[in-house]
């Protein structure tokens, strides 16, 4: 128990330092680097650490647990595709709603995974933990808007249909993507770290298909993607690609030991940390909203995470007194 709080305690502040160090790695507003080849070398990098642990572990073992039949090894690209049609579905998104908009209704998928969760896993939730996920939803989308009469607060009710449809849309399949993920993590006693390289090898493949269509559709204006690789990396540039690497093993290792909720708390965790840091480091002014959302997403975390007993006031048993008073007097008088 005490390791999976460790390591969704240590995702919170990876995924929180995430957005942090990919505006930092800007330079006047702009990218100098492909940013479509980060997500890719984020998978070879986690395609490589799994491998040596793997490595590693088959030394150490002289029967690692591995399942090599095909039948298994085939589901592994499932959560790629997923996530491919995912990305798809966001661009078409936010042809038809402005970013923050869409970062408001991305919180939908706090409640699709919890429903997925049960459907999909059989894992049951009590109603006091259904509760907690809807505030978390409530309390992150409270932190995200602006005040009445802004733009902001006015677009979300002016979007076209087809944007809150794809929105939905976006919400249930990255929903889905992670349901799945996490039940191929727990559908047999494999190692993790066997699990990883399988997952990793088809993200990795799927991501340079990503690459071949873009110059594709570029006409090879800037050259093949191999070229440009590593063009403009500098410092930060890494540490971006090596945080959203870590990222990915943290959250593969809490599919595997722990769920998607304790993820969906993590990831919710680190969207209002980002917030509080960027009133430091980029001067961005803290609204009232922010802070009830903060509020309710720490109502949220004790009511998911507490044992019930604690959350529950026991009501003091009072003895009934009797009805007469004056014969409680007479008794004691006739005793005495």
């Amino acid at each position: 128990m005490m390791q999976w709080y460790f390591v969704a305690a240590l995702l919170t502040i990876l995924t929180s330092s995430q957005g942090i160090l990919t505006t930092l790695s800007q330079s006047h507003g702009k990218y100098n680097y492909d940013y479509a080849t980060v997500p890719f070398l984020a998978e070879v990098f986690k395609l490589l650490v799994s491998s040596f642990l793997l490595w590693r572990e088959c030394k150490a073992s002289p029967k690692p647990r591995m399942t090599t039949e095909w039948k298994s090894v085939r589901l592994f690209p499932i959560p790629s595709i997923i996530y491919l049609v995912h990305n798809n579905v966001q661009f078409a998104t936010l042809t038809y709603v402005d970013t923050s908009t869409y970062q408001i209704m991305g919180n939908l998928k706090i409640v699709t995974t919890g429903i997925l969760f049960r459907l999909f896993l059989r894992r049951k939730l009590s109603n006091l933990q259904w509760m907690a996920i809807v505030l978390l939803a409530v309390g992150t989308t409270t932190s995200q808007v602006k005040g009445c009469g802004e733009v902001s607060c006015d677009s979300l009710f002016s979007a076209p249909i087809q944007g809150y449809m794809l929105g939905i849309l976006s919400a249930c399949l990255s929903a889905l993507a992670g349901v799945y993920t996490e039940f191929l993590m727990k559908k047999n006693n494999d190692s993790l770290y066997w699990q990883n390289v399988q997952l990793y090898t088809f993200g990795a493949i799927f991501n340079m298909a990503r690459l071949l269509v873009d110059d594709f559709r570029g006409g090879f204006e800037n050259g093949p993607w191999w070229q440009r690789l590593f063009n403009g990396y500098n410092a930060i540039t890494w540490m971006v690609v090596l945080n959203l690497g870590s990222t990915g093993l943290l959250v593969s290792w809490l599919m595997k030991y722990a769920d998607n909720i304790v993820k969906v708390y993590s990831t919710s965790m680190a969207m209002l940390l980002t917030m509080v840091l960027s009133v430091y480091l980029f001067n961005f002014k803290p609204t009232l909203q922010l802070f009830l959302g903060i509020i309710i997403c720490m109502m949220s975390l004790q009511m998911y995470f507490a044992p019930p007993s604690p959350l529950i006031d026991t009501p003091v048993t009072v003895k009934a007194l009797p009805e007469n008073l004056n014969e409680v007097s007479v008794d004691r008088a006739t005793d005495s």
